[in-house]
Formats: C-alpha cells, structure tokens, sequence
C-alpha cells in the first residue's frame, strides 16, 4: 500500500505520463492479488454483527480508497456470511455462525472469501476459520440399551455397546465414558481408525439368573469442554439361561469398496455367522450397533439374512467412508460382532458452477480486441480430475476466456464488432470437468452491440417455382416471393414489382407489393403454356433505395380436359367393314389394332382399352393397355359372317374421359394354311420373294427419311430455345396424331408381310420412333424427357409387336 501512494506521488509531482502509472498499479494490483491470504478466525455462535478483522487496517487502505474503488466482499457458495463496512473497513458476520451447521462433517471449519476492488480490478483472498465452542451434550441414539448375556458366560467377556453422538470436535467433542457402581461388570475404552471413542462392557463376575434375572446400569458420555458436558443411557442386562454355542463371523471385518452413485437396494455386502446350536439358538439375527445415525440411514440390514444394502444417497463429498458394526445374535442370546467398512469412491455427479461477478451489457462496435466484457468463476464441488475445471464458449464468436487466477475467468473481445454482422450476442459459456464421464454446465450472456444501414434485401430464394393447374380462375394465388433486409426500421421495410422486360408480351401474374403473394391473372392452358419465367425485383425503403432481383418460374400442371381421339381405324363409317379374318383362323390371331391418343399429359393420357359391344361377345377380345384386337378363340363355322365391334378407349384422368371405336370384320375363307403358318411364326424379314425385298427397301428409305425430319425439326426448335428462353416449352399442337401421349408415338415403323402368290397381306405395328429431347430442355408436369431414345422406343416396340 505504501508503494503504490508512493506511485502515485511521484506520477502527479513529475508530471508523467498517467498511462503509464495506471499500467504500473495495474500489474502491481495483480501480483498482490495473486499473493496476500487474509487468515482470520472467529469463534462459533457469536452474536450478529460480531467483529471478524479490520481490512482497511490489514491491507493498508485508506478508507476513501475503499469506497472510491468500490470494494467488495465475496463468499463462495450463494450464501453471503459476512459483510464489508466502505466506511469503517470492518469485516463482520451478518449472522450468528453454526459450526455444526456449515461444516457438519469437518474437524475443522475454514470459509473463503474474496475481496473484490474495481478501478483498477483486484481480488483478495481470505478464510475464517470458525473455531468450535462447547455447545452440544454427547447425545446416545437409543436412551435403553438391552444386553442378552447368557448365564454362561465366563468372566472377561466382553459386550460392545452403543456409542455416544457429539456434535462437536476436538476437545469439545466425546472423551470419556463412566459406569455406575455396579458387581458384575466392569467399562473398557477403545478408540476406533476415525478416532471416536467407544465402551464395551466386560463381565469381572459371573452371572447367575436364579440369583439376578436382570442388571441395570447407568452409562454415562462426557466430553473435554470448559464446563464439561455429558449424556446417558440405560443398560439393561438380561440374564438368559445357557446357549453353549455363539455365532461365528466368516470374517472379523469387512472391507466394501462403493460408488457414490450406487442405487438403492444395491447390495454393499452379506454379513454371515454361523451358529451349531439347532432350534432357536441356531437361528441368528442381525442388527446394527455403534454405528452412526447417518450410516443407518444410508444403509439397510436384513436382519434375517444378513445382506447390508444402499438405503440412501450415498455422497463422496459428505462422507468418505462408513465403520459400522453389525451384531448377530442366536436364539438363545449369545451374540458375536462383526465391523463393516464401506469406502466411498468418488464419482463425477456434481457439474461445474459458474457464477457471474461482473457484467458489461452493451458493447460499442468500435470497442478494441481484448476488451473486458465480464468475469466468472467456476467451482466443481468433486476432487481431482473431477473437480477439475475448464470453460469454452460455444460456437465461432469473436470472443475468448482467459483465466486469471483461483478459477476466475475473463470474456473478452478477440476481434472487431460489426453490428450489421450481428447486433447482439448471446454468449454461452460451457464449463466442463476432466472426469471419465465429463459434466458441463452453462452461463449464457447476453451482451448488445450498437446500428449503420448498409444491407440490401436478400430473397429467400434464387428461384421460386410455383405450380398452377390449368383452366384457374382469375386473380388465383399461387405463392408468395420473401425478401428480408438486415437493416431496420424504414431501411428494412421491403417492396416488390415485376421488372418489365421490353418486346415482351403481357405477362400472366402479379406480385402484391407489400407482402409478395403472387396472382394469376387469367386462365392458362397446358397444351399452350406449359411454364414460363419472370423477374420479381425487391426495393427497401432506404434513400437511395437498394433492390436485388429472383427469377420466379411458373409451371402449369395438366387438368383432364381433353378426350382421347382414336387414329384407327378412322372415324368414318366407310372402313367399318375393312378387315378380313379367315375363319380357321386360331385363338390369339392378331385382328388388328386400335390406335388413339390424348392431348393431355402423364395419368391423364395413360389409355386403357376394353370391348363394350360385339356380334359375338366371346370371339374378340381387346389388349387392356396395347389396344391389340385378337381371336378369343379359334372361329367356327356357326359364327355370323360379319362381325361388328365397338371398342371403348377411357384415359385415366379424374373424372376419366372416353371415346369409342367401331369395327367391321368379315369372316372369310380363302385363306391358306401355309399363308397363316408363315405370318403368325416366320420373321417378317425372311425374304420370300421379289415384292418382299422391294417393300422392305422402300419401307427402309422412308424411314430413314422421316428420322432425318425428326432429327432436322428438334434441331431447329432447340436453336429457337436458345434465342429467348421467356418463349414457351416445344409443345406438340392439339390435334390427335401431333400428341405426344396415348398409345401411338409420333413416327410409326411398319412390318408388310407378303406371301409370294398370293394377295393376302397381313400388317403389323412394330417400336415407335421418338424423337431426342436435348438433355437440358424442361418438361411439363407429368412428362418424363429422355436422352436415351433407344431404351425408350424398345419398350414400346415390345408392346406394338
């Protein structure tokens, strides 16, 4: 103290630099800190307010600095013991202190506490010791002790019995024991390993009990205090006829070894005597003696099988270890002793507790790196790894701890604030101990950082795709596009608008400017727009205002509003009549094949086809899903020659659509067997004849051709895609043999079949063509595109054949 107005002298009288004096105090501040121990004592029960130390004396403060540097006094735990004069400099208890009360387990009974200055920052250390006066009586558990000795018992026998309870230590504590006059027996003194003193009873004379059936005896506990102080029980012997045989422990002392952690009704150990005698004085029965009233609380004796078990909260920081003595007892009385020592081991079941000295709320956000924001110091009530403690803070902030010294912690600043980044910081601090099985806990700390407007809205998403179904009623509302700003107030308050491209046409939505729903305007059509794009921008209300743009992409989803439209055979009535069947023709001849499409897309063109009419319902039947009209069985000769047949062709929409197909069929004969064995087994590609080659030429230049269109079309529709994506999809026009869905594709490749010598012609479909969407070109709801036309047109081709 003398050296730092010394300092401080010498820092006014020269005029220097004041910094450097502050650095100096500092430093030294922090070394004495870290060096002075404040030792008191004080004696328990003393009265409120009761003297402890002078620390303005003690430490060489004057008592102007006390209340300039704000000094105060920290206890550890949450109970605040004593209280720190500014004014005076005296250190006094609040309250009258209770030896027994804060240190119940403790010979010796020492309270910390710190002494905390601020301007510049300082901790002292400091203990009271709280020294013990004689304030208790020694107290015995059961106020009648009953003693069974048989009748036999020869003289030096000894009989433990029940131990005093002395809530004070040291020479306050229990010290002597003292019998009343009596013929028979005499006091013994023992001192257990933890030190408390014990008495058994040793039989000088032998008892007879046809002459005394029963003995009392007066026993007495005093302790060493100034005036000493004493308490007494009752012994009560019984005298019992002869028993020729005592129990015998297996072991005189038993040594547990037990978690603090260990559950209830967990068995500790089994206590075992035996005893040869039979009947009731071989029966043995357990009990507990001289063993303290905790220890009966924590632990459970089964009197009959001896088995000792958790009954309580076992505590490592309360008690370490736990002596009782167990007495068995046969019928007849005779009775033996065992000890039973349980070692508490340490477990990690206390987190670490952090408690918060000082706190800075706000911080500036041009506050230098390093900067103090708040001290803590961290306390595990558990021992060695277990209590030892270290603290982290959760996530990347731009703060740091660092320790200062006896488990006080620091949180600084490690980098510079920007409230436009983060306009507040909730701090959460994890303390952590070393155990095996670590426990944390965690101080969260809120701290503020003060505002500028640099932010420009940011929408939620790049691109928003939003879904409508065709035929929508006007004005519908499909969704909503979100921008947020970071800044706040007026800057943070966000409008959006369409941006209008030049040379476009009148787009389809519209976007409310204060929450962004968006609206379609009129009806759309699927097999017009399938999807299209448009620009939303978003402008805070800053000066000048900042915006930011999202490409909003609306896709139409098919409705079932178009039916099926069946290709062949053609609608009009002339080719009604049109195909020949010879009548030994077998059952699954091919008759020929109905062909329909539908305008819609996905389920809604998924066809399926049934027979709803025939001349002769059991001849025909009709592919579910392949349209392919086939022989049910083999034709007779009783079957009308002119067979009609309306087959019924419905898509799978919701509610489905349906067309109708008629057929006219002639049974006829002429037809050879030959000429039917080679069109149902030979391949059409056997060469058979002139005509055949020739056809299947000419057959193959055409195809060819067509998939030269096909190729060359694609072409030109994907270089129009390119030239202005706001253009819509490739789509196939309206008319039944443009559609893309149903059973028939775009480009067909046929298989003539002709028997030399004959003008018989039989005609099937084979795979469809399709044509190769770029890998890159969207497709409408319920499409599937595919870069992979082989794959696509074999499947198909398998269902024509």
């Amino acid at each position: 103290g003398w050296l730092f107005w010394r300092v401080m002298a010498c820092g006014r009288r020269s005029g220097g630099s004041k910094r450097q004096v502050i650095l100096f105090i500092l430093c030294f501040c922090v070394c004495q800190s870290g060096a002075e121990t404040l030792r008191y004592s004080l004696a328990e029960e003393m009265e409120k307010d009761s003297f402890v130390a002078n620390i303005a004396k003690d430490l060489g403060v004057a008592l102007s600095q006390l209340a300039a540097r704000k000094a105060r006094i920290v206890s550890e735990g949450n109970e605040q013991l004593f209280r720190l004069s500014q004014n005076t400099g005296v250190l006094t208890a609040k309250e009258s202190l209770d030896r027994e009360e804060i240190c119940p387990q403790s010979n010796t009974c020492t309270l910390f506490f710190k002494i905390f200055f601020e301007n510049p920052l300082q901790l002292i250390r400091g203990e009271v010791e709280v020294r013990d006066v004689n304030d208790n009586s020694p107290v015995f558990l059961e106020k009648e002790m009953v003693l069974e000795i048989l009748e036999t018992a020869s003289p030096g026998s000894r009989f433990p019995l029940e131990s005093a309870q002395d809530k004070d230590v040291g020479s306050n504590g229990l010290q002597n024991y003292s019998l009343g006059n009596n013929s028979h027996f005499s006091l013994d003194l023992g001192t257990g390993k933890d030190g408390v003193k014990y008495a058994e009873l040793v039989l000088q004379r032998q008892l007879d009990r046809e002459e005394q059936q029963e003995l009392n005896l007066l026993l007495t506990a005093i302790d060493g205090g100034s005036p000493p102080r004493s308490g007494t029980a009752q012994v009560r012997i019984v005298v019992v006829d002869a028993n020729d045989n005592i129990p015998v422990f297996g072991r005189e002392v038993y040594e547990v070894r037990l978690a603090e952690n260990s559950p209830s009704e967990q068995l500790v150990v089994r206590v075992a005597a035996a005893d040869p005698d039979e009947g009731s004085y071989g029966k043995v029965r357990y009990t507990f003696t001289q063993t303290s009233e905790r220890s009966r609380q924590l632990f459970e004796l089964n009197p009959a099988t001896g088995e000792i078990r958790v009954a309580g909260n076992l505590d490592f920081e309360e008690t370490k270890k736990h002596e009782m003595v167990v007495r068995a007892t046969d019928g007849g009385g005779l009775s033996a002793h065992c000890k039973v020592q349980v070692e508490v081991l340490d477990v990690n079941d206390n987190a670490p507790e952090i408690a918060l000295t000082s706190l800075t709320a706000s911080i500036p956000e041009n506050a230098p790196p390093r900067t103090v924001v708040a001290l803590f110091s961290v306390r595990d009530r558990d021992s060695g790894d277990n209590g030892r403690t270290e603290c982290s803070i959760d996530g990347d902030l731009p703060f740091s701890i660092t320790p200062t010294f006896d488990n006080y912690y620091e949180l600084r600043t490690n980098a510079a604030l920007d409230r436009e980044t983060t306009a507040e910081y909730n701090i959460a601090i994890t303390a952590m101990d070393w155990g095996t099985t670590r426990l944390s806990s965690r101080e969260s700390i809120f701290v503020q950082i003060s505002d500028v407007n640099d932010n420009i809205p940011v929408f939620s998403q790049e691109i928003y795709t939003m879904l409508v179904t065709e035929n929508n009623s006007p004005m519908l509302r499909i969704g909503s596009v979100n921008a947020t700003d970071a800044d706040a107030g007026k800057n943070a308050r966000v409008n959006y608008a369409l941006v209008r491209q030049q040379g476009k046409e009148q787009l389809n939505v519209s976007v409310n400017s204060e929450n962004g729903d968006v609206y379609i305007l009129r009806p759309l059509d699927y097999e017009e727009v399938r999807a299209f794009e448009v620009a939303v921008r978003a402008v805070d209300g800053g000066s000048p205002p900042l915006s930011a743009q999202a490409v909003l992409r609306v896709v139409v989803r098919d409705e079932n509003d178009n039916a099926p439209v069946v290709l062949h055979p053609p609608p009009d009535s002339s080719a009604a009549a049109s195909e020949l069947v010879p009548r030994w023709a077998r059952a699954g001849y091919l008759v020929a094949k109905v062909v329909a499409v539908d305008a819609d897309a996905g389920q809604n063109a998924w066809l399926s086809y049934e027979l709803a009419k025939a001349t002769e319902p059991g001849l025909f039947r009709v592919g579910l899903h392949s349209g392919e009209l086939r022989t049910a069985r083999a034709v007779a000769e009783r079957d009308a020659p002119r067979q009609r047949l309306i087959v019924l062709v419905r898509d799978r929409g919701q509610p489905p659509r349906s067309a109708t197909a008629t057929l006219g069929i002639a049974l006829v004969d002429g037809f050879s067997d030959a000429h039917l064995r080679v069109s149902e087994e030979a391949p059409a590609t056997e060469p058979d004849g002139p005509l055949t080659l020739y056809l299947i030429i000419c057959l193959a230049c055409v195809s060819a051709l067509f998939l030269a269109t096909a190729v060359a079309a694609v072409a030109v529709k994907m270089r129009r895609v390119r030239r202005s994506k706001a253009e819509p999809l490739p789509k196939f026009p309206k008319a039944a043999m443009e559609s893309n869905a149903g059973s028939l594709s775009r480009s067909y490749v046929y298989d003539v079949c002709f028997a030399a010598g004959t003008v018989n012609s039989e005609f099937r479909f084979l795979r469809p063509l399709f044509p190769c969407f770029p890998a890159g070109l969207p497709a409408g709801p319920g499409e599937q595109r595919s870069s992979v036309c082989s794959q696509e047109a074999a499947s198909v081709g398998e269902e024509g054949d």
